[in-house]
C-alpha cells in the first residue's frame, strides 16, 4: 500500500524563480531565504518519495473569474510549466502520475467533494517554486507529481475547515492506494502578504508564527477562524495558508516538525517552510 512519508509547507513567490535563474542564492539579499531549505532537500533525499500530491493555487493559467471550480485535480500524463506574467524562466515538463490520480479523484467523489477533473492542465510558479527549491538543479524531476488546485481567488472561498477535511480525504485515499509508493505531501504559498489596496505590503509575522507553531499538534487552530478572520490576520493572497491546512491534514497521527524556517521578506511576502511528519510518541 501507499504511504504518506509527511508534508512539506512552502511560499512560492515569483521572484524566487528569477533569483534562481540569476544565480542569485548566494546574494546578501536572497541568502537568509534560501538558507532555510538544505534541511528540507537532505530530508527528501534521505526518504525518497515517488509522487508529490501538491496542494496550490492557479493564478490564471487555467482557471478565471468566469469558470473557478473550488477543487480541481489534475489527471494528465505530465504537466508543462508556463509563464502566468512574471517573467520566470520555465523549467521542465513533470511527470504526473494518472492512476493514483484518477484513484484520488474517485475516492475524493465518494467522500462527497465535487472536483473538477483535469486531464490537461498548465503549472505555474505555484508547484514549479517547490520543485525548485526542494529538489534543486535537477534536469529531470525525480518525483511524479498529482496537482490538487483550491480556489484562493473568487468567492466564496473554501473555508479552512472545509480545506482540512479535503486534506484528510486525499491523505486516506492515498494509504488505501493498493501500489507500493512513497508520497509527500506538499502545500504551496503564503505566508502573511497582500498584493494590492490599502493594506498592499501588509505582513502579519506574529500570527505567521503562530500559525506554523499550532500546525503539527494543533492543526484545526487555524480552521476556527472564518474567511474573512484569515484575510483580515493574513492578507488577501496570504489566504494561500488553505494550502498549507489541507497538506497537514493528509498526516495522521502524532505529528512533529522535522524542520522549520521563516524570514520576512521576500519581495512584498513572509515566507515559511516547514517540514513534518508522523511519529510514535
Amino acid at each position: 500500500m501507499a504511504k504518506v512519508i509527511g508534508a512539506i509547507t512552502t511560499s512560492h513567490v515569483p521572484a524566487i524563480g528569477a533569483a534562481i535563474a540569476r544565480e542569485l542564492r548566494e546574494d546578501p539579499y536572497w541568502k537568509p531565504f534560501f538558507a532555510g531549505y538544505p534541511p528540507a532537500q537532505r530530508w527528501l533525499a534521505a526518504r525518497r518519495p515517488d509522487v508529490a500530491v501538491i496542494f496550490y493555487n492557479d493564478h490564471g493559467l487555467n482557471f478565471f473569474l468566469d469558470k473557478m471550480p473550488t477543487f480541481a485535480i489534475g489527471a494528465a500524463p505530465e504537466y508543462r510549466n508556463a509563464d502566468e506574467g512574471w517573467g520566470i524562466p520555465t523549467v521542465p515538463p513533470v511527470a504526473g502520475d494518472q492512476r493514483l490520480s484518477w484513484h484520488l479523484i474517485e475516492r475524493l467523489v465518494d467522500e462527497e467533494f465535487d472536483v473538477t477533473t483535469c486531464q490537461e492542465l498548465l503549472i505555474d510558479h505555484a508547484c514549479t517554486m517547490p520543485l525548485a527549491l526542494l529538489w534543486p538543479g535537477r534536469d529531470a524531476w525525480p518525483v511524479r507529481i498529482v496537482p490538487i488546485c483550491i480556489n484562493t481567488v473568487q468567492h466564496p472561498l473554501p473555508s479552512a475547515a472545509r480545506c482540512f477535511k479535503l486534506g484528510q480525504a486525499v491523505g486516506r485515499a492515498i494509504r488505501g492506494y493498493d501500489e507500493d509508493l512513497r508520497v509527500v505531501v506538499l502545500g504551496s504559498g503564503g505566508l502573511s502578504h497582500q498584493l494590492d489596496g490599502e493594506r498592499a505590503g501588509f505582513i502579519n509575522r506574529a500570527f505567521d508564527l503562530e500559525f506554523m507553531q499550532t500546525l503539527p499538534g494543533d492543526p484545526r487552530w487555524a480552521t476556527r477562524h472564518s474567511i474573512p478572520e484569515l484575510v483580515e490576520h493574513a492578507g488577501t493572497q496570504g489566504i494561500e495558508l488553505l494550502m498549507w491546512i489541507a497538506a497537514r491534514a493528509a498526516l495522521e497521527g502524532e505529528v512533529r516538525t522535522v524542520h522549520s524556517h521563516y524570514h520576512i521578506p521576500i519581495s512584498n511576502t513572509a515566507a515559511g517552510l516547514m517540514v513534518m511528519e508522523t511519529f510514535s510518541p
